[in-house]
């Protein structure tokens, strides 16, 4: 019970939070059209902006948690290709540090929560490896994101608590029927099929 109300808590902050954040970045995306911004000063709108879309995301993980542990997430699993899912994940990741290899099959999985997850996921992969760049492979039901360096895959696969979003990541996935395992320096993520 106390788990629950706590993440009712949760869950209630995440929503007071929208407002501020959805002013901060309502005034960062304004200062960006306005011509008369110069040089330093329209960097860093820029830094404001992408720093409010960040808080966002982390917004959104931390409440997806708090349903999670409420018992209270219900993914919307519908018919998607992992293909998709891969391309969608590394679109997320910034500066093209991700690549996709592979062609997918149609798997039950939630798409946007999907992708999302799969991009925390390559990202702990990615930084916490000390890599430039991570390959996401689609390979039939699976897909494996490499290569896994040292002990990135236990924090990638939400084990070792060092990386917020793909602890929740990984949660999310399994909620919504997916299997996660390393396999040597590859971090398999297993779909149901159709």
């Amino acid at each position: 019970m106390a788990s629950q109300s706590f993440a009712q808590l949760v869950s209630l902050a995440c929503h007071d939070l929208r407002t501020p954040l959805a002013t901060a970045s309502g005034f960062a995306r304004t200062l960006e059209r306005l011509d008369k911004l110069g040089h330093p000063a329209d960097r860093y709108v820029e830094m404001i902006g992408a720093a409010t879309d960040q808080l966002s995301e982390l917004l959104d993980l931390l409440s997806v948690a708090a349903r999670i542990e409420a018992d209270r997430f219900e993914p919307r699993l519908r018919r998607t290709s992992t293909r998709e899912l891969a391309d969608a994940a590394a679109a997320r990741i910034e500066d093209g540090r991700a690549s996709v290899e592979g062609d997918g099959v149609e798997v039950r999985a939630d798409p946007d929560w999907g992708a999302t997850s799969l991009s925390a996921l390559a990202e702990a992969a990615r930084r916490h490896g000390g890599l430039e760049s991570i390959t996401i492979t689609a390979a039939g039901a699976t897909i494996a994101i490499a290569p896994i360096v040292d002990d990135a895959g236990a924090i990638a696969l939400g084990d070792d608590l060092r990386d917020f979003a793909a602890a929740v990541g990984a949660r999310v996935l399994q909620t919504g029927g997916a299997m996660l395992e390393l396999a040597g320096d590859r971090l398999h993520v297993h779909f149901p099929q159709l």
